[in-house]
């Protein structure tokens, strides 16, 4: 496999979809320069979320920053991605997290015990160890378009309900009070803890939460505030968190556990409660210099063979490779030069990071989106911009870890309630809902299943609704599956490619394989969709996402044959169904916007 490094990068070729050299081709210094500087913004922001995603992973917080480590080194040296960053993510929490807590249990462990939870985390490591081997398999036999076989609605329900649990269980850590348990001890449901919140402001601690509610507030407002004002572009929201929260500790003394006394009567001190704090509240972490061990842990094989291991394997193969393609397909996008990364090779590398990192106690990891999204921002040319980021990663845990060790832990509850507000964000319902209302009811019933069951469940469910409703509209199980294609005209340059019958995304693997041929053997690939009878909103999304790619380049793909198609609802990719009464004039339009997935940190 080919490797670039940076004495190659001077005279190597930047190209673009169209096969010319790029202009932004620059020579080895500013090209390092570039990547330095981004390395170094883009660890600003991942230091404190790498601790945040393992401490709510039930992972000790130093397991992310291994994880980001080896993903920056690692995965530059095998990928071929050039701008995404690997690290942790906080789509994965709910598994992981959930994880521990299960095989814990399944092998006699204790999770109210520190004893019980160490088990659960290296049971969890051997599923993590695994996982990243199938990875590798999956990239090697070339099946990464995998991520091609879910439909998109019930992804983002899936990402939706991520953001809700992470909510409800890391809203407890930022207001200083313990979440409820279910029966037996066990962990409660993410609707059992959405529903005692209210109470739970009641018994907070109220200089933690003075701590967490800061920190949140500065999430939300500092990205709006830079948007008026670019100076405040400058700094990332999380190192602002991190400093403001770092000073309000030391201002409450939490390194030293102590009583305070807090007013219950808006103007009387007669009347208080006495609350404790302590280092229970700030991050836990062990000098690696002078205690490697301490700083590592070692895989528990024993859980492979449990059928709950197998399910989170399950979970741990399939979530994870399915959000970290869909994220470096999103960095793909925002890529300035337009280069494409090859999926395969690219989850060949996260499989083996992913392998490495549970070997020595860490965490899975995706490409991120949020951190690559800064990465591009922060100016960054190549690959590289990612394996600074691990070495600033590594060298500020190996020379800082007292001043890791200062950071509230509801700063970092704040951080992770800000990202699963942005998962579940109230906008995501309104847009769903604007595609169509059988895609809103498709996410809804995901949602709801995966907060009353298990993400598992919730995305099987999901995706039977999703085959439910294509069923129903297509009245053909057959057609579901194999796509209806025929070439009808063809020349040296030119072909058409007309479909009949349903396009859903069931069948649209085939068809897109068929269409990426003709694309490296034509300079211009027409699709005709006009004796097709059904077309559902995943395939829609998918066509909008290759005209795009493939509009101002050659070869050209072009979509024709909708105007006697009845959409399902005004946005440009709804589902439609064949119509000979309806065409294009019938139902106004709106500008189709790009197709960027959901993510987590």
């Amino acid at each position: 496999m080919p490797m670039e490094t940076p004495s190659t990068l001077e005279n190597s070729q930047v190209l673009n979809p169209s096969g010319r050299k790029s202009p932004h081709s620059t020579s080895i210094i500013p090209v390092m320069t570039a990547d330095l500087v981004s390395g170094f913004l883009v660890f600003l922001i991942a230091l404190p979320l790498c601790l945040a995603i393992s401490k709510a992973s039930n992972f000790p917080p130093i397991a992310g920053i291994w994880t980001a480590v080896i993903g920056g080194i690692v995965c530059t040296f095998i990928s071929n991605s050039q701008l995404t960053i690997k690290g942790p993510a906080a789509g994965l929490i709910v598994i992981v997290a959930g994880a521990v807590m299960e095989l814990s249990s399944a092998f006699g462990g204790d999770t109210t015990t520190a004893e019980g939870m160490l088990l659960g985390y290296r049971l969890t490591l051997g599923i993590g160890f695994a996982a990243g081997l199938l990875q590798v398999l999956i990239g090697l036999l070339k099946l990464g378009k995998i991520s091609d076989l879910f439909p998109s609605t019930p992804v983002h329900g899936m990402l939706v309900s991520i953001g809700l649990i992470v909510i409800a269980k890391q809203a407890y850590g930022l207001l200083g009070t313990d979440a409820p348990l279910g029966h037996g001890h066990e962990p409660a449901s993410p609707l059992v803890l959405l529903a005692n919140l209210p109470a739970a402001i009641l018994q907070s601690n109220p200089e933690i939460f003075l701590i967490g509610a800061v920190s949140l507030l500065i999430m939300f407002t500092l990205p709006i505030v830079g948007h008026y004002w670019k100076l405040f572009r400058l700094v990332p929201a999380q190192l602002v968190v991190i400093v403001v929260s770092i000073g309000m500790g030391l201002w409450f003394d939490l390194e030293h556990e102590h009583k305070y006394l807090f007013p219950i009567g808006a103007f009387s001190s007669e009347s208080a409660i006495e609350y404790v704090v302590g280092p229970r509240f700030l991050v836990t972490i062990p000098d690696v210099l002078s205690d490697p061990l301490a700083a590592i842990a070692f895989p528990d094989f024993r859980s492979l063979s449990s059928w709950i291991g197998l399910k989170y394997l399950l979970l741990f193969t399939l979530i994870g490779s399915l959000e970290s393609i869909l994220s470096t397909k999103a960095v793909d996008l925002l890529d300035p030069e337009k280069r494409k990364t090859n999926y395969d090779r690219d989850l060949l590398a996260v499989g083996v990071a992913n392998s490495l990192a549970a070997a020595i106690g860490g965490l899975p990891m995706i490409s991120e989106i949020v951190r690559s999204s800064a990465n591009i921002a922060s100016g960054a040319k190549s690959k590289f911009a990612n394996l600074w980021h691990g070495v600033f990663l590594f060298a500020f845990v190996l020379l800082f870890p007292g001043l890791i060790h200062s950071i509230p832990l509801a700063a970092l509850a704040a951080m992770l309630v800000y990202t699963g507000f942005r998962l579940a964000s109230p906008a995501t319902f309104v847009r769903t809902y604007r595609v169509g209302s059988e895609q809103l009811a498709i996410f809804v019933v995901t949602i709801v299943t995966t907060l009353a069951t298990d993400l598992l469940i919730g995305i099987v469910t999901g995706v039977g609704c999703k085959l439910i409703i294509n069923l129903w509209h297509s009245r053909s199980a057959r057609s579901m599956l194999t796509p209806q294609l025929s070439i009808e005209a063809e020349t040296e340059s030119a072909v058409t490619l007309e479909m009949t019958g349903a396009v859903v995304f069931s069948n649209w693997p085939r068809l897109q394989k068929t269409i990426e041929e003709q694309l490296t053997l034509r300079e211009r690939v027409i699709l005709d969709l006009t004796e097709t009878t059904f077309i559902d909103h995943t395939v829609m999304e998918k066509l909008h996402e290759l005209e795009t790619k493939f509009q101002s380049s050659i070869p050209t793909f072009e979509v024709v044959g909708l105007d006697d198609h009845t959409p399902f609802s005004l946005h440009p990719l709804a589902g439609r169904k064949k119509s000979p009464a309806t065409s294009k004039a019938a139902l106004p339009q709106e500008t189709a916007p790009s197709v960027v997935p959901s993510d987590s940190v």
